[in-house]
């Protein structure tokens, strides 16, 4: 590949949800020189190997042999997915991923077991059914016979680079995606294999905590592998987060986070006290629908997203009253997994297709912005909001974002800053210095004078929360 001459090449991967994104990258300036690809199958569980057989597609195995000029390589991946191994290293159950909820009875028993305060104060996080934990819990419960099977228990991450590196007899992972498993202590870095025993009935193997910039190993090929992140944390080190700079991510799912060295104790279970990926702390809100609620609607309306957007542009701003609570798939924040969407303030006059579509997008940010103020509620300075994903590219999101945030929207040059991170992070672990690459931002986005209509769709769109589930 000639983009590649006389370059130091690193890779970053990005195994998400929805696919597996290769990136290589220029070691030294950060410039992206290819991206590749490949599709997950849909659904909640999956089958670890077919993220192995998306990574290959994707071009990550040939990356991995040392092929263009690669001299390291990062992992990130989605946050929680449970993968149980027997004593062979074969997955005893399907990879619950963190948007299977079945595990929410679980969840609720062990924050009753051990009270809320517990989880907060010791290890920064309350149980809710996306985490790790929760799902060894239901596997307890729901098949005991595998349960009783399980000799080690990795995370997606986890499970991608000890395959890249052969199967080590010991496992690595790091603190953002340990952080994120419900039996790591964020506060005394160090696992609480306590609570893991207890969830899942037996002690069961995990995988050693790396530092930031350390080195998993090296593949076959040469080529050094990092210590890999959770997929929130590598985006924060793909964008170059500062204190104030607040994340948010409008992907499969809506994430709100910033580094900060601020220690987070939100007995709610609101704002989950995760590790960051360069030493810090990653106070983070998650909610299951992001932009699949916009997806969502466009289907409801026989559309395509195109005409979605189109249709929310033509609206009233304010939908002319129309109001949608967005959880479609049950809901993490608020923790309300049984939840559904509602669509209120339905008149004869505003029953028109445009207001069902910006009452879509509505609610999508103002589910956002309400993790933004759970955030301020635990000291996170929001200085300005640096809007990534998906969702973050329409026209109809970047209309109101401002104003229903109130503050300031950085929209970076569109690119894969997960995967970016994890490159940064494989560039970190071959110098052994922090990589500063520079940050593109294309478009900035102002709180407009008249803002008074945000102000106004968020309070009733917390009246109607408040109605119908109380919070």
């Amino acid at each position: 590949m000639s983009l590649v001459l006389n370059r130091r090449v690193v890779v970053g991967v990005d195994s998400s949800t929805q696919s597996c994104k290769v990136v290589s990258v220029d070691a030294d300036t950060g410039e992206l020189l290819q991206l590749r690809s490949a599709p997950h199958p849909d659904g909640t569980s999956i089958d670890p190997q077919r993220w192995w057989e998306a990574f290959e597609a994707a071009g990550g195995a040939e990356a991995a042999s040392g092929a263009d000029n690669v001299l390291a390589l990062g992992v990130s991946a989605q946050q929680h997915g449970m993968v149980a191994l027997d004593a062979a290293g074969t997955p005893v159950h399907d990879a619950l991923l963190w948007h299977d909820v079945r595990s929410a009875p679980q969840a609720a028993a062990l924050t009753e077991q051990y009270g809320a305060s517990m989880w907060a104060e010791e290890v920064g996080v309350v149980p809710v059914a996306s985490f790790t934990i929760t799902k060894l819990a239901w596997l307890r419960d729901s098949r005991p016979e595998l349960a009783a099977q399980v000799e080690q228990v990795l995370l997606p991450h986890d499970w991608l680079t000890w395959n890249i590196l052969g199967r080590p007899d010991e496992p690595t992972t790091d603190r953002s995606d340990a952080s994120g498993t419900g039996y790591f202590s964020v506060h005394s870095n160090d696992y609480r294999l306590d609570l893991l025993e207890a969830a899942l009935g037996r002690a069961a193997r995990v995988p050693r905590v790396l530092g930031p910039s350390a080195r998993a190993g090296r593949t076959l090929g040469g080529v050094i592998v990092s210590a890999g992140a959770g997929d929130n944390a590598a985006a924060a080190l793909g964008l170059g987060a500062d204190e104030g700079d607040v994340v948010v991510s409008i992907g499969t799912s809506g994430t709100v986070f910033a580094s900060t060295a601020a220690r987070i104790t939100d007995a709610s279970g609101s704002v989950a006290g995760f590790a960051d990926a360069a030493g810090g702390q990653l106070p983070l809100i998650a909610t299951i629908n992001g932009a699949r609620t916009l997806v969502a609607t466009a289907r409801m309306l026989d559309v395509d997203i195109e005409r979605f957007g189109a249709l929310a542009l033509a609206a009233p701003i304010d939908a002319d009253g129309l109001l949608m609570l967005p959880y479609l798939d049950g809901e993490r924040t608020p923790n309300l997994p049984g939840a559904t969407g509602s669509l209120t303030g339905m008149r004869r006059a505003n029953m028109l297709p445009e207001n069902l579509a910006q009452a879509s997008v509505l609610g999508l940010v103002c589910s956002l912005a309400d993790a933004l103020d759970s955030l301020r509620s635990q000291g996170v300075p929001v200085r300005q909001v640096i809007l990534i994903g998906g969702g973050s590219q329409s026209p109809a999101v970047q209309k109101i974002v401002a104003d229903v945030f109130g503050v300031p929207v950085m929209l970076p040059a569109p690119g894969e800053y997960v995967a970016l991170g994890a490159a940064r992070q494989a560039a970190w672990a071959l110098d052994g210095g922090f990589p500063h690459w520079k940050r593109e931002i294309a478009t900035e986005l102002e709180p407009s004078a008249t803002r008074d209509w945000a102000v106004d769709v968020r309070a009733r769109y917390a009246e109607q929360r408040g109605t119908i589930y109380g919070v």
